[in-house]
């Protein structure tokens, strides 16, 4: 284990991935969202009403947090060239007569243009602007039954007999740097953790220090128990540079979840470790187990659920999900740090995890060992 240190800290291939480029990632990732929400998304009306109606709803959608008035356009041919130009993420369309049709109680439509190549600034533009476009049709609705004559709060239980309420649980602001920051910390971690060990066993031979390993033990479960600890100690100070330093600056920290956060985040490194050192076992080729580590874990995020709900995936998607230890880590952060529930509800995550670690760590003390055992035999002769 003390050997292994030494190693992590003179070997460039180690200490670069572990210790240099895992910092600057996770401060790279909290300042892309640093100004945590999505605000003000630039839009374009056009109004051909011109009436108190029209004026009224653009001044009570410029009032909504997600929309602000930057383009007066006259046609649908200016709304296209300013999306594509990217100098706007919508518009609203007030037809002629909107008025005028509203009080002879004709319908009449009002269009909404969003642009879906930016899929959340477009569902945000229609979240905000829905709800005021049908306020305003239950209150013109709600003016007529009063004008007639009935009670406010006779007309008001008339147009609007059930009403929804909305409560969204631990992100109700939609605080992109809650929300993504923490997936991308994580699922980095990942990424640095396999790449590093692939290289623990592999290098041995690499870098012809094989021989000095075999002097202290030729006993491949020895060997690897002791790389695991060493590996496994740098993990742990990934750990505290996460949750004491790159959590607190971008203010994410949840002092409650530590303790969770830990053993989860600790089953995870094994798991990772575990993955790195079998296939670094198996195989000869350097290069090789690095390339499969790179594409093992390039593509987690995506499959982890995080962005897309992975019940929607292939079932072939799914399993290759299922044979990510982020995926399962996620589902028991997600449970753990954002809805800050007792670590018994990560029990199926962390059961699963031990999976991984039950499985990968005898393969490769089983591969190594043939490797110690034929580098000897080839060795005598």
């Amino acid at each position: 284990m003390v050997r292994e240190w030494k190693r992590i800290f003179s070997i460039p291939n180690f200490y670069v991935v572990l210790l240099i480029i895992p910092p600057i990632i996770f401060l790279f990732y909290g300042f892309i969202y640093q100004k945590q929400f999505a605000r003000e998304l630039p839009m374009a009306v056009w109004d051909e009403d011109g009436s108190s109606v029209s004026r009224t709803l653009t001044d009570m959608m410029e009032q909504n947090e997600n929309i602000h008035f930057t383009h007066v356009v006259f046609s649908n041919a200016e709304i296209e060239q300013l999306m594509k130009e990217g100098k706007i993420f919508g518009a609203v369309h007030f037809p002629k007569n909107m008025e005028a049709d509203a009080k002879k109680n004709h319908q009449s439509n009002i269009t909404l243009y969003t642009n879906g190549a930016y899929l959340v600034p477009a569902k945000m533009i229609y979240k905000g602007a829905a709800e005021i476009i049908i306020k305003a049709g239950l209150a013109v609705v709600l003016q007529k039954a009063e004008k007639q004559g009935m009670a406010a709060d006779k007309a008001n239980v008339l147009v609007q007999p059930i009403k929804l309420n909305t409560t969204v649980l631990y992100n109700p602001e939609f605080n992109y740097q809650m929300y993504l920051t923490p997936g991308l910390v994580t699922v980095g971690l990942q990424m640095a953790l396999i790449v590093a060990s692939v290289l623990i066993l592999n290098l041995e031979f690499k870098k012809e220090t094989i021989e000095s390993l075999l002097k202290i033990s030729t006993s491949s479960s020895q060997i690897i128990i002791g790389k695991l600890l060493a590996h496994l100690c740098i993990a742990w100070l990934l750990f505290i540079l996460i949750s004491f330093v790159v959590f607190p600056v971008f203010d994410l920290g949840k002092p409650e979840t530590d303790f969770s956060f830990f053993i989860l985040y600790t089953l995870l490194a094994l798991s990772c470790i575990g993955i790195g050192m079998m296939l670094s076992a198996i195989s000869d080729n350097l290069l090789f187990v690095v390339d499969v580590a790179l594409f093992f874990t390039s593509p987690a995020f995506v499959f982890s659920g995080f962005t897309f709900p992975r019940w929607a995936m292939p079932w072939y998607d799914q399993l290759y999900a299922d044979i990510m230890p982020y995926t399962h880590f996620l589902d028991g952060f997600i449970k753990l740090y954002f809805m800050e529930l007792p670590l018994r509800y990560a029990t199926p995550e962390m059961i699963r995890l031990l999976v991984f670690t039950g499985i990968t760590f005898p393969v490769a003390i089983i591969f190594f060992q043939r490797k110690i055992n034929r580098y000897l035999k080839n060795h005598r002769a």
